[in-house]
């Protein structure tokens, strides 16, 4: 169980690290590839359509840590009980 645990902190780490490496990049960058200039407004959308496809791995996180908390409460109600 403990390496559930750990491999969801390192994960969860991870993803986040990423979301705001590339938001930071998203933000800082003044001219895109194809040469447009990047206003306050197209840089939010950018970050918005990268926080749309975080969304799927940030739900599977979750379900992740739910069933980390129940095998958690699980084992600790087992080992009362005995």
């Amino acid at each position: 169980m403990r390496t559930s645990w750990t491999l969801w902190w390192l994960v969860s780490t991870l993803e986040f690290l990423s979301f705001i490496g590339m938001s930071i990049f998203l933000w800082l960058r003044e001219i895109d590839g194809s040469g447009a200039v990047q206003t306050t407004e197209i840089k939010l959308i950018n970050i918005g359509v990268l926080a749309i496809f975080y969304i799927i791995p940030f739900v599977i996180q979750l379900i992740w840590l739910v069933l980390n908390l129940i095998n958690s409460n699980k084992k600790s109600q087992n080992l009362a009980n005995h």
